[in-house]
């Protein structure tokens, strides 16, 4: 026979489940000591990585081996630092809820091929802090540090070898391992500068004050970087050798904090030469001015209304705001991508054919600059971002909000429900003028409202429990739901006073024991638990459920399923009941016996426990209807999952390949100019056809979004990934076409062979070492050497040097690109356009005169061309001047500004 009293205090779907301990994949050994210093430092540098990431949700620890004893906290890291959802957490405060807990968490880190040795979740419950460092070691390992890699070498190799090319040009640092290399605090404060040289003066750290610079790396990351102080100073020089985990978790910090950094883009252009030149740089001067000014103008609009976080109270108001963000992502951005990349090659394309002509630079208004709409945009994509961010954070949370809401509003209506009329009933004062068999028959009833009172204790705290949840996460209705919530609990207290006293009352005026009918107290003692049990599943299975994959539905049905399976024995259990009651009037009949009326110790009615079980009868087909329903939309969803997963998974290797691919053509020279010209184009349009692709897998992507599907196990590639990818991929070619084009002009105006071009290609791509598209100083001064200029080091050579790399660098960046290289390399060997050369050409139109008249100039070149010298030059005012003739001379002279004179 079931236990009904023991199944009370259970849930009715707890799918119960063995604990299951994962071997660990490190140097983690159970029999070995810590050493004291290594504990401190891995104690502070753990913790502080930890809140680093709890932040995010709003919490901390404070005790790292007792703030993860109950799991909660535990599995809500995993969440934060994975971006995945984890099982639903058990709220119970008994010690195997903690190791459930517990346990989901390690099953989820060994679910991401990280072997567990020896942890164990009683260990982590006991609050085991060698062991509980080494869990957080193990995680900190594979979310923070596996996945690095340079040069083919990943996890600790990766990192050490980023940090020894990083520090390599800083003196007195030399990184070799995570422990003494780090003790001087200079390899910190190198790692900083080398990325944000403006937040250290290096040249002021002394190596004999370690103190000093270890704090001064510290304060500074935790101030600019947003990188918690994770060491002491103090402990680390005072230790013979730091602990190696800790320094590799805190420079971990510093490789993602700069991992993302981009390299500034050189805005090195060539000016184009002769009128033609001039004429439509004058417009494309003006079509920049007023591209620039729209683009800015629209992202100066459209940021605010991404950085708006006002939230709205009710699912449709923020699903509206989502598809509003669809709708820009979809119709808005894309022409706006598109004018940036074609301002960006407006811009170079100018500057290429003014320098070409020895024009002055183009330097555009104040504020519309490259930069500035460079510097717009990225803060116009970190505001977009964050904004998506949001509005799926909060879809979530009104949708939790809005179920919590109405499970509360019914566990409080059956409550109440329940507690109607109690008060009046335990507070009248029958007891004081019954007999003593009346009393006895008072004393029982009493015991078994005891006994019902306590079963409902549970529902009491499940109450509290959800009310203090929609408090967490911050309800509209809070204020009326803490108001039910604590009348609910006044009254219960006041029930728990009133049961008490009326016990206190009829145990004072009780004088003797006399048997009564056992029947009805048997009766009694198997109806109430039984009817409790059938009003639990009455609630179950009217309860509402939310589930975001298959694995989870199945595991309700199996619970459901679980469940049915028991309706056999608990009919026994009814039918067993009821016979009690037919063997009482059984007995009185037989007996003469006139009954009083209803049974004295309880209100449960035989017929009210056959309408109950009626009721559980219906609601089981209802359940397995909702739950199969359930089940379909999760297979669809599933399916929408696989749908995405199948194009996202060829659409992103193939935008990597293409990526790849445009960069090894960037370096090759394969064929003439125009050659490669073509086969760009060609290779530009094989890309724009991919188009349809992508439109596809927005359109997936949205199926997605409007079924509040937020995790995809089939697929590493998201939709904003994807995007990136394919904005860069088409950026990346139309700038590699505008840099061939910019070559051809170098050539055409310069006067340049193709065996030059492959020359100078050649040497450059020779002293590239690191493929990077541009040569580093010494990468060029080495190129120079080769070509036979005199730069050596030594007074001579380096001041030679500093004049070639002002005019091939003029920015200071520390780099030339292959532009700038053909750029010098020409006008080493080859002549330029003049003034005079120009002047020369006007004389030989004008037949050697001095001047030339307006019908020559409309007889000698084409028609814009003729009236633009006309528009724009002055009458000729010499001795042998004629009505009519223009001063070609000064004209001329004026195009080439000072830098010819």
């Amino acid at each position: 026979m079931v236990d009904y009293h023991a199944a009370n205090n259970q849930s009715l779907y707890s799918a119960g489940g063995q604990q299951i301990y994962m071997e660990q994949e490190n140097d983690w050994d159970r029999d070995l000591l810590l050493d004291p210093a290594w504990e401190k430092q891995q104690r502070k540098t753990f913790t502080a990585w930890c809140n680093s990431h709890l932040r995010k949700a709003g919490t901390q620890i404070e005790n790292i081996e007792e703030d993860f004893r109950d799991g909660l906290k535990l599995m809500l890291l995993l969440e934060v630092i994975s971006g995945e959802r984890l099982p639903k957490p058990e709220r119970g405060k008994m010690r195997v809820h903690k190791i459930n807990n517990v346990n989901k968490a390690l099953d989820f880190i060994a679910s991401k091929g990280v072997k567990l040795v020896s942890i164990g979740a009683e260990e982590i419950v006991d609050g085991n802090a060698k062991m509980t460092l080494g869990m957080i070691w193990t995680i900190i390992l594979r979310f923070a540090i596996q996945d690095i890699s340079v040069e083919e070498t990943s996890a600790k190799e990766g990192l050490l070898l980023w940090c020894q090319r990083k520090t390599a040009p800083y003196k007195n640092v030399n990184v070799q391992n995570f422990h003494i290399s780090w003790k001087d605090g200079l390899a910190f404060n190198a790692l900083i500068h080398r990325h944000r040289p403006e937040l250290i003066d290096y040249d002021k750290l002394r190596k004999d004050d370690p103190v000093t610079n270890l704090n001064n790396a510290f304060e500074v990351a935790e101030r600019y970087l947003d990188i918690p102080k994770m060491l002491d100073a103090e402990d680390i020089v005072g230790t013979l050798r730091p602990d190696e985990k800790a320094i590799m978790t805190y420079v971990s910090c510093f490789y993602h904090a700069f991992s993302g950094a981009q390299k500034a883009e050189t805005a090195a252009n060539r000016i184009c030469k002769v009128l033609a030149v001039n004429q439509e740089n004058e417009h494309l001067m003006e079509d920049y001015e007023k591209l620039a000014s729209d683009l800015l103008e629209w992202i100066r609009r459209t940021i605010p209304w991404l950085e708006n976080r006002a939230p709205e109270k009710t699912m449709t108001e923020m699903q509206q705001k989502l598809e509003d963000f669809r709708d820009y992502r979809r119709v808005h951005k894309p022409p706006k991508v598109q004018e940036k990349c074609q301002l960006e090659i407006n811009f170079n394309t100018l500057q290429t054919k003014l320098r070409l002509s020895n024009r002055p630079a183009f330097m555009p208004s104040e504020g519309r600059m490259v930069s500035d709409i460079n510097g717009a945009w990225h803060k116009l994509e970190g505001a977009e971002k964050g904004y998506e961010e949001w509005l799926l954070n909060e879809i979530r949370r009104l949708e939790r909000l809005d179920h919590l809401a109405e499970k509360f509003r019914q566990k409080a209506a059956i409550h109440e429900s329940w507690t109607d009329g109690k008060e009046a009933m335990l507070t009248q004062k029958d007891y004081e003028t019954a007999t003593l068999s009346e009393i006895k028959a008072l004393l029982k009833k009493h015991e078994a409202f005891e006994s019902d009172l306590a079963a409902h204790q549970d529902r009491v705290e499940q109450i509290a429990a959800i009310a203090q949840e929609l408090n967490e996460l911050d309800y509209y209705d809070s204020p009326s739901v803490n108001a039910r919530c604590q009348k609910i609990c006044e009254q219960w207290d006041a029930l728990g006073s009133l049961t008490q006293s009326r016990r206190e009352s009829l145990e004072r005026t009780e004088k003797q024991l006399e048997s009564i009918d056992e029947l009805y107290l048997e009766y009694a003692k198997r109806a109430a638990p039984f009817n409790n049990w059938m009003e639990g599943a009455m609630e179950d299975l009217q309860d509402m459920f939310i589930v975001h994959n298959i694995e989870e539905i199945q595991g309700l049905i199996t619970a459901h399923d679980q469940f049915k399976s028991t309706l056999p024995e608990a009919n026994k259990e009814r039918e067993s009941i009821q016979a009690i009651q037919a063997e009482v009037h059984k007995i009185a009949q037989y007996n003469g016996i006139k009954l009083a009326g209803n049974n004295p110790y309880t209100t449960i009615t035989p017929q009210s426990i056959d309408k109950k079980w009626e009721k559980v009868q219906q609601l089981v087909p209802q359940r397995d209807q909702a739950l199969q329903e359930e089940l379909a939309r999760q297979q669809s969803n599933d399916h929408l999952r696989r749908q995405f997963a199948n194009q996202a998974n060829m659409i992103g290797p193939w935008i990597q390949n293409k990526m790849e691919e445009i960069g090894r053509i960037s370096i090759e020279m394969n064929g003439t100019l125009e050659d490669q010209l073509t086969h760009l184009r060609q290779y530009e349009q094989s890309i724009i056809e991919y188009k349809p692709n992508i439109d596809q897998l927005e359109g997936d992507h949205q199926l997605i979004q409007e079924a509040l599907i937020f995790d995809n196990k089939y697929t590493a590639y998201t939709m904003e990934h994807l995007r990136v990818g394919w904005e860069q991929l088409l950026t990346t070619i139309a700038r590699t076409i505008n840099e061939i084009e910019n070559q051809i002009l170098t050539r055409d105006a310069k006067g340049i062979s193709q065996e030059q071009l492959h020359e100078y290609r050649t040497s450059f791509n020779h002293f590239d070492k690191d493929h990077s598209g541009v040569l580093h100083a010494e990468e060029f001064k080495a190129c120079l050497i080769s070509l036979g200029y005199d730069v050596e080091n030594n007074k001579q050579g380096d001041a030679e040097f500093a004049r070639i790399m002002g005019i091939v660098d003029p920015n200071n960046s520390g780099a030339v690109t292959f532009q700038a290289f053909i750029d010098f390399m020409s006008r080493e060997t080859t002549d330029t356009d003049t003034a005079d050369q120009v002047i020369a050409s006007f004389k030989i139109l004008a037949g050697d005169k001095n001047y030339i008249t307006a019908e020559e100039l409309r007889r000698e070149l084409p028609p814009d061309q003729a009236e633009y010298c006309i528009a724009r030059m002055a009458p000729y005012t010499g001795p042998d001047a004629v009505p009519g003739a223009l001063d070609y001379m000064s004209f001329s002279t004026a195009l080439y500004g000072e830098s010819d004179l």
